[in-house]
C-alpha cells in the first residue's frame, strides 16, 4: 500500500521561515557540505503523513557537522552545538534549522548508509535529496519519552513502504536491539490487522528466533535509557540498575550522558 506524494509536503511557512530554509540549503551547497533532508518532508514524503513544524531537520555526517554549522553562521544566522554528540542548530527569530548528525541515545550515528540510500524528493518547492525510510524508521524506533512516542510514525512508513523496504538493512540496523524492532512491527499487526502483510514473515521470524537465542546478562542492565532519558533515572539513581548508554559499554561519555539529562526540563 502506497500513500506517499511530494505534493503532501508541509508547506504552510511564512515567507520569512520559507527563505530562511531555502537560504540554509543555499549556504550548506555553497559550503559544499552533504546533506539529507528529513523531519517532516521526509515523513510526508514516505507515509504521506504532513505535519507542520518551526523547524527544518538536515542530516550530516558528524564529520561534516561543525562545516555544516560554520556555512550558516557565515551565511548570517546564530548557530550552536546544542548537544556535542547528536545535534547542532542554526537559528532565525523563532524558526531553526536542526543539523543532526546522531541521535540522542547516542546509537544511531549518521554514516555514509544514509547518503547511500537516500531518495530524491521535495522540500519547499525544492528537489532535494531525504532521509531513507530505513533510517528513520532506526532513530525514532528509540523515541519513547512520556512526552513523544514516534511509534505512530513507525507504522505508518510500513503501512506504505512495507514491501519495498530494505529489510536486511533494517534488521543490520538493529542488531543487540532486535527486541525493538519487534515490539513495533508487533504493534504494527494491531494497529493496521488488515495489512500484515506489510512486513514480510520472515522478518517476523528471524527476529523472534533471535530473541530466543538471546543469552543471559547477568549484569544489572537497565536498557530504557535508550528509549527515553527521563523515564528510567529512577533505575539508576534509587535501584542500582547500570546505565548501557555509558562507555565503554555503550555509545556516550558522562558529560553527554549529563548534558542530555540536565535539558529534560528545558526541551518540554
Amino acid at each position: 500500500m502506497t500513500t506517499h506524494a511530494d505534493h503532501d509536503a508541509p508547506e504552510q511557512l511564512d515567507s520569512k521561515t520559507r527563505n530562511f530554509y531555502l537560504n540554509a540549503m543555499d549556504a550548506l551547497e555553497r559550503g559544499r557540505v552533504p546533506y539529507l533532508v528529513g523531519g517532516a518532508y521526509s515523513l510526508a514524503h514516505h507515509a504521506g503523513v504532513v505535519r507542520h513544524t518551526k523547524d527544518f531537520d538536515v542530516f550530516v555526517k558528524k564529520a561534516d557537522a561543525r562545516r555544516a554549522l560554520k556555512a550558516l553562521d557565515d551565511a548570517g544566522y546564530r548557530t550552536e552545538i546544542t548537544f556535542p554528540h547528536w545535534l547542532g542548530k542554526a537559528y532565525q527569530h523563532d524558526a531553526f534549522v536542526d543539523v543532526i548528525f546522531g541521535s540522542g541515545n547516542g546509537l544511531c550515528a549518521v554514516d555514509d548508509e544514509w547518503f547511500a540510500h537516500a531518495v530524491e524528493g521535495e522540500a519547499i518547492g525544492r528537489r532535494v535529496k531525504l532521509c531513507p525510510a530505513e533510517e528513520i524508521i532506526w532513530t525514532k524506533a528509540f523515541v519513547q519519552e512520556r512526552e513523544r512516542f514516534d511509534g505512530a510514525d513507525i507504522a505508518h512508513i510500513i503501512l506504505s513502504r512495507g514491501p519495498e523496504l530494505d529489510w536486511q538493512r533494517l534488521l543490520r540496523r538493529f542488531e543487540s536491539h532486535e527486541r525493538v524492532l519487534l515490539a513495533h512491527l508487533v504493534l504494527f499487526g494491531y494497529i493496521y490487522p488488515s495489512q500484515r502483510e506489510c512486513v514480510p514473515e520472515w522478518v517476523m521470524t528471524r527476529l523472534l528466533s533471535r530473541v530466543q537465542a538471546e543469552p543471559a546478562i547477568k549484569e544489572n542492565l537497565c536498557r530504557g535509557t535508550f528509549l527515553s532519558r527521563e523515564q528510567y533515572l529512577m533505575a539508576l539513581c534509587e535501584r542500582g540498575f547500570e546505565d548501557p548508554r555509558l562507555q565503554p559499554r555503550g555509545p556516550m561519555n558522562k558529560e553527554d550522558i549529563a548534558h542530555w539529562t540536565a535539558a529534560i526540563n528545558t526541551i518540554k
